[in-house]
């Protein structure tokens, strides 16, 4: 069995997948081709903002959404303290400090009461200036962006959404991707939504902010004027060299429209199956709030302190089946934050859970016999 199985992904798509490849390989436009354009266009209206710019990776959107906002030394950033490394690391490579904050025990994102302790303490103690959040929609789960909105709109914060694991989800009826000032999210093959490489993409309806994204992807280029072949060569800033390349752009057009399709209700099918199947057990099962909509990135359990997680990852990998941890070490004990303000941070629960955790396997083209399978594994185990 594979933990997210891409190869069957592949099966299914092929035939589009391939003439989509082909395609990009014949007419020779490997960097800024068309399907660049139409695949932010198709992104965009399905996300609901005006502006969609692809890149290179998930973690140079986030880098681009810092510098587009000039973030930089002597500045706050809160980000949650149970996540991927990147949502604190660009943050920190842009020079402002990292401040992470404890998140929700059952939805694994961001605590709200917990993100206004941390801002009135930054303001406070009046060594930073607090200028932004990073709101992650973690494991597919979009935040609580009722509560953060509300708080960033009282201490007059930016509010970026990490939607690199988000895309796809909602809460009432709003997509992943449209709750930031500017939204950040990731093709990388493992994401919801990922292509046969790295590839990312930024969202806002911010005309200004957009042009400037456009900008920084693109060795700081001109931008006023996109009718000028020569733009390119005149560049009016610092930037980064960050594009999506045409083939990745390709590969996701059909991959999309399969997302939109049926992949997305199929991967709450099987999560739910894990759901149902695992419910009397010791396990604490992942929720999602009523009026959110995940796109199920992974499916993540807690397990009682008294289970040895390495030992019952041991015993499904002998029966075929693969885990994960995801994450194994808080944000804010992370060497790199080491004898930094960010490692200051008071954060029990991502610490418990960190201890805790276990994903299972999980796609759109898993059948109710592999969560079956992992279900009896797991119950065996378990005894």
């Amino acid at each position: 069995m594979q933990f997210r199985d891409l190869q069957k992904q592949y099966e299914v798509l092929k035939p589009q997948i391939d003439e989509a490849m082909v395609k990009v390989a014949a007419s020779a436009h490997y960097i800024s081709g068309p399907e660049i354009k139409e695949l932010e266009k198709a992104l965009a209206e399905y996300v609901g903002v005006k502006h969609c710019i692809t890149c290179a990776n998930g973690t140079d959107a986030i880098t681009i959404a810092m510098r587009t906002w000039g973030i930089g030394k002597g500045d706050a950033v809160f980000v949650p303290d149970f996540t991927f490394f990147s949502s604190g690391e660009c943050p920190a490579d842009e020079g402002a400090t990292p401040i992470f904050v404890d998140v929700d025990p059952r939805t694994f994102n961001m605590d709200p009461a917990k993100l206004e302790e941390a801002v009135s303490k930054v303001k406070a103690e009046g060594k930073l200036s607090a200028k932004a959040v990073v709101a992650v929609d973690l494991f597919g789960l979009p935040a609580d962006y009722s509560a953060i909105q509300a708080i960033c709109k009282k201490y007059d914060l930016l509010l970026m959404e990490d939607a690199a694991q988000g895309f796809g989800g909602s809460i009432n009826g709003k997509m992943a991707c449209s709750f930031g000032d500017i939204a950040t999210t990731s093709f990388f093959p493992a994401k919801p939504l990922g292509c046969y490489g790295d590839g990312g993409a930024i969202f806002t309806d911010n005309d200004e902010w957009a042009d400037l994204i456009r900008s920084i992807c693109v060795h700081g280029k001109d931008t006023s004027n996109p009718n000028d072949p020569n733009a390119k060569y005149n560049n009016i800033r610092i930037g980064k060299n960050s594009r999506l390349d045409t083939i990745q752009a390709a590969i996701l057009l059909p991959k999309f429209k399969a997302f939109k399709d049926y992949e997305v209700a199929d991967v709450n099918k099987v999560a739910a199956w894990y759901t149902e199947g695992l419910k009397d057990t010791c396990l604490v099962l992942p929720v999602v709030p009523e009026g959110f909509y995940s796109s199920w990135a992974q499916y993540t359990v807690q397990l009682p302190e008294s289970v040895d997680r390495k030992a019952l990852q041991a015993k499904l990998k002998e029966a075929g089946i693969p885990s994960m941890v995801y994450y194994a070490k808080p944000m804010h004990l992370q060497g790199a934050f080491a004898g930094t303000e960010s490692a200051n941070a008071d954060c029990v629960v991502t610490e418990k859970l960190c201890s805790t955790v276990l994903s299972l396997p999980l796609d759109p083209y898993k059948t109710k016999e592999d969560v079956d399978l992992v279900v009896a594994e797991i119950k065996k185990a378990l005894l």
